[in-house]
């Protein structure tokens, strides 16, 4: 699941609708969780072994290699490659 629209038309909810919900029981809107989704699945990849990063970003809905390691970096504070070294 990559975009907030998606994910509301598969649960026949109106995006606002899941925005408001999500906010109230959650504390945050839709995509910062598809966000942590996708940010989660990167991690697991990674704890695996070194995956295909740029497969991977494809895989998980990002535009290319480097928005997933923007977005990683941005979180966990160091890339995904380096992070993928500290568990190994």
């Amino acid at each position: 699941m990559v975009q907030v629209d998606e994910f509301a038309a598969r649960h026949d909810v109106p995006v606002r609708r899941l925005q408001r919900r999500l906010l109230e029981y959650v504390g945050v809107g839709p995509k910062w969780v598809i966000r942590r989704y996708r940010l989660q699945e990167a991690v697991e990849q990674a704890a695996g072994g070194p995956p295909n990063w740029a497969g991977l970003a494809a895989d998980l809905g990002y535009s290319d290699q480097a928005h997933l390691v923007r977005d990683f970096t941005a979180v966990a504070g160091v890339s995904p490659a380096a992070y993928a070294r500290s568990v190994l």
